[in-house]
């Protein structure tokens, strides 16, 4: 035996019991369909908003699209922002053809667009925007601490939690909320799931801080680090499944949003099924920078990848349980 193939107990995956007895080995068509948003996804995967929609970005969203459509799974698109301004670029959202009707499309906005449209009393903008996608529903990315970054960007003038309560009065299509990179803590968790969204989408610290990005573009050309610090504040996955499953568990409150998406540090099939089976919720995963660089590439390269994650999602249900800490009930 070499030292290659010695696996030291440190680096063990102590997330999951392996159950070696308990099944045959899966068939490489084997069921792990689910319904969520009202359709069915053949596999619990979506994905998560990431470009928004022109030069390289219309290539990367047909790939996304594409395989949405053969693996039979849900997709988000980028910030539709720029359709509000120009709608010559429809042709890089419009990917309703390529999915089919039978898995959840849906388009993205900000907050703060959202906030000025419902403030100019223009709803009707965003009902416009989703029918010429044919989109099932509307994605409202939570970014604050990004746009208080961003030297150029929105300042928002009402708590988000406001505005997407405002929304959901004024508009009768689906919506999904998203916080952008840095989680959220479970007061405003809480608040969110009493509201009647179709799910709530945590795009948890661990994966792309955008916060920080913001902030590195800006002190390029300044010497200032007194924010550095608050962007690596947030809350991961971990976390805000706990803080979630402990609302659940609490059942003091009228809960009404009970779907989620688990976005934010998903680097392998493991992580997007050690937490959809960690939440006592209906869930999938949203699965985002991990194939943004496929999708950039041949369409086979980002075949390949989403094909082995499905097969591996398929090992683990087959042969792991996972290991649930005491505060999940």
């Amino acid at each position: 035996m070499t030292d290659k193939a010695r696996v030291p107990s440190s680096e063990l995956d102590h997330r999951f019991f392996y159950e070696p007895m308990l099944s045959g080995h899966p068939k490489e068509d084997e069921d792990i369909s689910l319904s969520f948003l009202g359709k069915e996804l053949l596999a619990p995967i979506w994905i998560s908003s990431m470009t928004g929609g022109t030069g390289e970005a219309a290539k990367i969203n047909r790939n996304l699209a594409r395989a949405t459509a053969e693996f039979g799974l849900g997709m988000a698109l980028g910030s539709c922002r720029v359709l509000l301004e120009n709608p010559g670029f429809y042709p890089d959202f419009d990917w309703r053809e390529v999915i089919g009707e039978d898995r959840p499309f849906y388009a993205n906005l900000g907050i703060a667009q959202v906030e000025q449209l419902l403030h100019r009393k223009e709803e009707n903008r965003i009902f416009d925007l989703l029918d010429k996608l044919r989109a099932d529903g509307l994605v409202v990315h939570v970014n604050p601490l990004q746009e208080w970054m961003q030297p150029e960007g929105d300042r928002f003038q009402s708590p988000p939690i406001e505005t997407i309560a405002h929304l959901l009065q004024r508009t009768d299509f689906p919506i999904i909320v998203k916080e952008v990179g840095q989680g959220m803590g479970p007061d405003s968790l809480r608040r969110l799931m009493k509201l009647p969204l179709a799910a709530i989408e945590y795009g948890a610290a661990g994966g792309t801080n955008f916060s920080k990005l913001e902030w590195l573009r800006k002190n390029r050309e300044e010497s200032s680090s007194t924010f550095e610090n608050i962007t690596l504040l947030g809350h991961d996955a971990n976390q805000m499944t706990q803080f979630v499953n402990q609302i659940l568990e609490e059942g003091k409150e009228k809960i009404t949003c009970k779907s989620f998406i688990v976005s934010g540090g998903i680097r392998t099939f493991l992580d997007g099924y050690y937490f959809i089976q960690s939440l006592n919720a209906p869930s999938i995963y949203g699965v985002a920078s991990s194939v943004l660089r496929y999708a950039r590439e041949d369409y086979e390269d980002l075949r390949t990848y989403l094909s082995q994650q499905i097969q591996g999602l398929r090992m683990a249900q087959a042969f792991l349980r996972i290991k649930k800490s005491k505060t999940d009930g």
